[in-house]
């Protein structure tokens, strides 16, 4: 079985899956910080509010997805740190050879881009609390799944 280290947050290399969501840098908003897709006419968002679990408790990782009409952004609520898998797009399928884990420090969020494929949100150490944003109907348009190799995530 593979294993993929965890990396420090890159907002670089995170840039063509998702953007990072951190604090204004100056004043007390920052406007349009990521765009929020939706590839739907008359599908509406959904706002939810999620609980995830540590990592080491959902390790190997056997799958990815990906939500091709509909950013996904996740908001810490209740979190210390947590884990951004990604891939990139290989023929309609995640590119397993090129498989990347970030740890986000848990006062920034993240929202990905309709399409990119991910692992489902994981945190560090603690179960933790984030809200959720995605367009979704009910259809299978929402979420796609991708079996991958069993890998696993290490710290170092």
């Amino acid at each position: 079985m593979r294993t993929i280290p965890i990396e420090p947050m890159d907002e670089v290399a995170l840039r063509p899956f998702a953007d990072l969501l951190a604090a204004p840098a100056a004043g007390p908003r920052q406007d349009h910080a990521s765009p929020i897709e939706n590839r739907r006419a008359g599908v509406s968002a959904n706002l939810a509010l999620i609980r995830s679990e540590p990592f080491a408790g959902l390790m190997p990782l056997t799958r990815l997805e990906r939500h091709p009409q509909s950013s996904q952004a996740f908001l810490p609520l209740a979190v210390d740190s947590y884990l951004v898998v990604v891939a990139p797009d290989r023929d309609g399928r995640p590119d397993e050879a090129a498989i990347r884990a970030f740890r986000v420090p848990g006062q920034a969020g993240i929202n990905y881009r309709a399409g990119a494929w991910h692992a489902h949100l994981m945190t560090v150490l603690a179960p933790g609390t984030f809200a959720m944003l995605v367009h979704e109907d009910g259809t299978p348009e929402d979420c796609v799944f991708a079996a991958i190799a069993p890998v696993t995530l290490s710290a170092g």
